[in-house]
């Protein structure tokens, strides 16, 4: 077996350049190791939304999830949203929310559970990188409050409820609940379990080895989610399966092995993943993330993280880290420590394996925040045209100005909004602390904050282009991050960005970022594509994803993908802002990589000129918001509940002027071609080549 590169390589068994079904040798399962609040689920996570992007199958598999229903333990009756997804494709749909009726649908189904109930679970309940659980029972004979429709509603929306309504559910993570005890009045739930209660509490007892039952169902458990894993690789399709749980001792990573090798036999490739937390600082600041969660609101956060801590233990005493038995039988592995700071890597060999690797070397936790943004209204959006080279229209430049005042103000929010974080993080946490949202790792040697100073204030009125970064020298201890602007080489994305201060930003032109080629077609409208080339109009229309224009340089979405990978790798690297200013096929494709769209949609994404769209990563995912561009203002507002759409139609036929002409012009290479356009009713393409394009 070779590399499979969709979209760049291609043969008989694989005419797509997806890992063909009979190819197991290519495939690979990922078996997670380490113990909570290392950051598993957010490795995992980020490492499946990267293969899944570069077009290679992945699904997660969560021990916790298959576990919690054998046990008929809390959230045994409803699934996680990670089951949902996977259910209905793998990854979240940007379709979801045009889908009549959906809401309608869950208030329903909400509603109708409303009679069931719900056990008040500990605050250690709640992992570091958890999911959020849909409202789901723990027991099956007490009474829930009834829930009211505004109540359904908010939960629907949020995927909580009211705070005032709420009580504590618990996350899939595949791990065990705290020992600590709940509240005085749910005492009589807490006792010592019974190895034959048939509702096994996921409780410190519950991984008791002296505990039979539980014992034999962990084993269980493990297995069939193994075999759901293994049967999603050798039948489904699948190319890369991760099994997310904390596997900590040696016995049950020689039972996974033992149970591929019999399944699937010695072609298919098994890596483990583990990560680990050395540094002190680091692990603070992991389980520090956890107050920040809804769930922790108004609750003293020093006895949430004694709790987490006390279940911690019950993993340590048992725990084996990777090493000396997997060198010995030569067992690939990666160890992460400190997420990222330090890796080990042993017997990576696949092509998986290798691209994993070098994502996971590319790994931080810095607070930063991507801008992803078209470039301004050109000459030729104006005249419909696709491709090419043209300069910006007026209200171009006019957006452009826009751009880089709002970026300025931006910048200058966030310098103020960390600053203050940074002075008001100490350890251990008080009663009613507002947490970091994100635990970037500073060694405490450096934070030596001081107050800021009136003037620093967000009201402050800017003048021009001038830093709005606050001086160093006012705010002891904090260094403002640097910002890059990136833009292709073509004279419209390099023009949207000539009014940022080349003092106060790094600005660099990205080959990476130009628009998708249309090789022989750059420079005509649609409507003179669908005259000239109706069967490649056709093709497109149908299957945009895999389309390639044909043509010298002609491209797809597929050829962005592939271009677009070292710039995903440098993003995931760097710890300074970004803005990207790109053009439409390049938009859609980051945005499809930082929202973890589906493979279907990257193509039909809706990314209008205006927009300017703002991720800021997070150990929990991606934060998002967009925001609108008003020509009027010349500003730009944020638009309130944003959501991805698909486009309706951007390959509208529209008419081109009426004209007789020979025009000539430069295309991207700089050599000039002729275009002989005549008027007809039944050749109104501008553009139109009467037999071939030939150069002069």
């Amino acid at each position: 077996t070779t590399l499979d590169i969709p979209g760049l390589t291609k043969s008989k068994v694989s005419p797509d350049g997806r890992i063909a079904s009979r190819d197991v040798g290519a495939k690979l399962v990922i078996v997670l190791v380490g113990l909570p609040a290392r950051g598993k689920s957010y490795i995992t996570k980020k490492l499946a939304r990267y293969l899944n992007w570069l077009q290679h199958d992945t699904t997660i598999f969560n021990v916790g999830e298959r576990r919690r229903v054998a046990a008929g333990g809390p959230n045994s009756l409803e699934k996680t949203r990670s089951q949902e997804m996977r259910e209905a494709g793998h990854r979240p749909s940007v379709a979801a929310a045009q889908q009549p009726g959906l809401l309608d649908h869950t208030l329903s189904k909400t509603q109708s559970q409303a009679h069931q109930s719900e056990n008040p679970a500990s605050v250690a309940q709640i992992v570091l990188n958890g999911e959020t659980k849909l409202e789901a029972p723990s027991t099956f004979d007490q009474p829930q409050p009834s829930e009211d429709s505004s109540d359904a509603l908010t939960r629907v929306k949020t995927g909580h409820r009211k705070a005032e309504s709420r009580k504590l559910s618990m996350p899939d993570m595949g791990e065990p609940k705290s020992p600590l005890k709940q509240d005085p009045d749910e005492e009589s739930n807490e006792g010592p379990q019974d190895p034959e209660d048939e509702n096994q509490e996921h409780n410190a007892a519950f991984f008791d080895p002296n505990n039979k039952k539980a014992s034999a169902i962990r084993e269980q458990v493990a297995r069939e989610t193994l075999d759901e894993l293994l049967d999603y690789i050798m039948n489904k399709g699948g190319s890369v399966g991760i099994l997310d749980a904390t596997n900590s001792t040696m016995e049950r990573r020689k039972m996974i092995m033992d149970q591929i090798r019999e399944k699937a036999g010695p072609e298919l490739n098994v890596l483990f993943l583990e990560s680990t937390c050395v540094d002190q600082d680091l692990l603070e600041s992991n389980m520090r993330l956890k107050l920040k969660g809804p769930d922790y609101k108004d609750m003293d956060p020093t006895v949430a993280l004694e709790d987490f801590r006390q279940r911690v233990q019950v993993y340590e005493k048992a725990y084996v880290p990777l090493g000396e038995y997997e060198e010995k039988n030569n067992m690939p592995y990666i160890q992460m420590i400190d997420v990222g700071r330090k890796i080990i890597s042993h017997q990576i060999k696949g092509f998986l394996s290798a691209q994993a690797n070098y994502y996971l070397l590319n790994f931080n936790l810095a607070p930063r925040q991507i801008w992803i943004t078209r470039h301004g209204l050109s000459q030729d959006n104006i005249s419909g045209k696709i491709g090419g080279d043209s300069d910006l229209a007026p209200e171009g430049n006019q957006y452009a100005r826009s751009l880089a005042r709002f970026i300025d103000q931006k910048r200058r929010e966030w310098d103020l909004k960390q600053y203050e974080s940074l002075k008001n993080t100490h350890f251990p946490p008080q009663p009613g602390d507002s947490t970091p949202p994100n635990p970037y790792y500073s060694p405490t040697s450096e934070r030596a904050p001081g107050p800021v100073k009136q003037e620093e204030k967000l009201n402050k009125p800017m003048s021009g282009n001038a830093s709005p970064q606050v001086e160093p020298e006012n705010v002891p201890g904090y260094e403002p991050k640097a910002f890059c602007v990136w833009t292709s080489m073509l004279k419209r994305s390099i023009q949207t960005a000539q009014y940022f201060s080349e003092e106060e930003y790094d600005t660099k032109q990205m080959r990476m970022l130009d628009e998708l080629n249309a090789g022989v077609m750059e420079g005509l409208t649609y409507s003179c594509i669908s005259t000239q080339f109706p069967d490649e109009f056709k093709s497109r229309k149908q299957d945009k994803l895999h389309y390639r224009y044909p043509g010298p340089g002609g491209e797809g979405y597929l050829d962005i993908i592939n271009r677009l990978r070292p710039v995903i790798v440098e993003l995931e690297r760097m710890t300074d802002h970004v803005l990207l200013v790109g053009h439409r096929s390049v938009a859609r494709v980051l945005l499809a990589y930082f929202r973890g769209l589906k493979r279907e949609e990257v193509a039909d994404l809706d990314v209008p000129l205006g927009m300017l769209y703002c991720l800021e990563p997070k150990p929990y995912g991606v934060d998002f918001k967009a925001f609108r561009w008003d020509k009027t203002a010349e500003w730009f507002y944020e638009v309130p509940d944003f959501q991805l759409k698909r486009a309706e139609d951007d390959m509208q036929i529209a008419s081109a002027p009426n004209m007789v002409a020979v025009e000539r012009k430069e295309n991207r290479k700089g050599t000039r071609v002729r275009f002989e356009v005549q008027s007809s009713s039944e050749e109104e393409c501008l553009g139109k080549r009467r037999d071939s394009l030939h150069t002069s």
